[in-house]
């Protein structure tokens, strides 16, 4: 009996050792098949899971509330600059590389001053916008309502000299605007495009307030009015949306550099046209024609000069945004508060700081284009519920403005950049939404001196949960 019963437990234990076997060998093999889908689908992986919409605002969000700075129209340098010894008479100033909104020189940019006529640029912008979205065209006839005759502007004011049934299309009023900085055609606009004057600034406040400037209020189109109010840095913020919603306004209206007006077409049924010269005093004729020319006094002057507008009133002083471009480079400045006893002096007093500001920019400054290396890269991850994140720069950089400090030419300096981007190979376990895992670093390098100007981090697209133990054990092998 005791013989047979040692049998049967031997027996049974054999059967429990080859269950025991027989499942660790099972499980291996689904481990090792479980092994070899993870690497194979690893190996196939050539892209991220698309985001949804929801996550892709909330990393937008997330991103913008972690690096405010770097997502402001303007923006500072992201390194140190020399100290910038400019002459700059003008009370308040600022000087701007426009491809990214770099401050290259500030002055008493947040004083708060009336615009005068670079009010004017709002209510184009305005306009521009209408037309963009196919509500009106350059072509268009626009009725002259008595509000914007010259005869019913306050005295003092710049004209275009608009009259009672002329024939006037919506780009000779844009002309009048930017080259004459006509008060009239700001009327004509304002009821052109809203039917009155107050619906038409509140369209201009509604374009300040969007962009996000606090300080920066209109009551009227034209600038007439010490109640408008800006700052240096808000115009030059609004200068730049601008120039690059609307690059066409430059060539077809603010670096044209006279115009002339009426011409035979405008003139009100009944009239004949007089030739007049300005210089010789305003017409005591609306039929006579009227050639004047732009107000910006850098226009033709300053290198690459291409825009913008001018401004003058008692309360403000001679007030002057100026854009000009170079090979490429385009930079703008806003000078507000300039000093003068008379238009001769406040103009020469433009000229001054306009071209000190400009010369600096392109002697000082350049643009190299990095866009090819500052992109998105997949990165894949193990260990985890996505096989992959992308890992994409924490704010949009695609021109860098590179400090002349290396070489003995702009070009020499700009061929001294350089730019290094780190990544890992892969991820392992949680990943967590806009946490830095790699970096992007411009520098410039001139032998043994390296000069780091900025560094970028590379951020995680999405949040990413661990995996069960068996999938990490799994694609611990894969990752080796």
């Amino acid at each position: 009996m005791k013989k047979n019963k040692t049998r049967e437990n031997i027996n049974y234990n054999k059967i429990i050792l080859r269950s025991i076997l027989l499942s660790v060998f099972i499980l291996l093999v689904s481990f090792a098949s479980l092994t070899v889908c993870r690497w194979i689908g690893f190996k196939k992986l050539s892209e991220a899971s698309k985001l949804s919409i929801v996550n892709k605002n909330n990393l937008d969000l997330l991103l913008k509330n972690k690096y405010s700075e770097r997502y402001q129209l303007l923006q500072p340098l992201p390194y140190n600059v020399a100290n910038q010894k400019l002459s700059v008479g003008a009370e308040a100033a600022i000087l701007v590389d426009v491809s990214n909104g770099n401050i290259i020189y500030q002055k008493n940019a947040d004083l708060v001053i009336p615009p005068a006529s670079m009010t004017k640029l709002f209510a184009m912008y305005v306009v521009e916008e209408e037309i963009a979205k196919g509500r009106f065209s350059y072509d268009d006839v626009i009725p002259l309502p008595p509000e914007s005759w010259a005869c019913n502007m306050p005295p003092h004011s710049s004209l275009m000299f608009l009259g009672e049934g002329q024939v006037v299309t919506l780009e000779d009023l844009l002309l009048g605007l930017s080259i004459c900085s006509g008060n009239d055609a700001a009327y004509a606009l304002a009821y052109t495009v809203c039917g009155s004057m107050e619906e038409f600034v509140s369209r201009m406040n509604q374009v300040a307030t969007s962009l996000g400037l606090s300080h920066t209020h209109f009551v009227e189109s034209s600038g007439y009015s010490e109640l408008n109010t800006t700052t240096a840095r808000e115009m030059a913020a609004f200068a730049r949306v601008y120039i690059e919603k609307h690059p066409q306004s430059l060539q077809k209206f603010h670096a044209v550099q006279s115009f002339t007006y009426p011409k035979e077409r405008n003139l009100a049924p009944g009239d004949s046209l007089q030739a007049q010269d300005f210089s010789q005093g305003l017409p005591s004729h609306i039929t006579m024609s009227i050639t004047q020319k732009n107000t910006n006094p850098l226009l033709g002057k300053l290198q690459g000069c291409d825009g913008l507008k001018t401004g003058y009133i008692e309360e403000s002083g001679y007030n002057l945004a100026l854009t000009a471009k170079r090979n490429g480079v385009r930079f703008l400045s806003v000078t507000m508060r300039g000093q003068g006893a008379n238009t001769q002096e406040g103009q020469a007093g433009r000229v001054k700081d306009g071209t000190e500001l400009m010369e600096y920019a392109f002697r000082t400054f350049c643009d190299a284009d990095i866009s090819d290396f500052v992109t998105s890269s997949f990165v894949k991850v193990y260990g985890a519920k996505e096989k992959a994140v992308n890992l994409l720069p924490a704010f949009d950089v695609k021109t860098f403005s590179v400090p002349f400090i290396t070489g003995n030419s702009l070009q020499d300096n700009l061929d001294n950049l350089k730019i290094e981007v780190s990544k890992p190979d892969f991820l392992f376990g949680d990943v967590v939404c806009g946490y830095e895992y790699g970096s992007i670093k411009i520098k410039l390098c001139d032998g043994e001196n390296t000069f780091l100007l900025d560094t970028i981090p590379l951020v995680a697209d999405r949040d990413v949960k661990r995996a069960s133990f068996i999938i990490r054990l799994a694609d611990s092998i894969c990752c080796k």
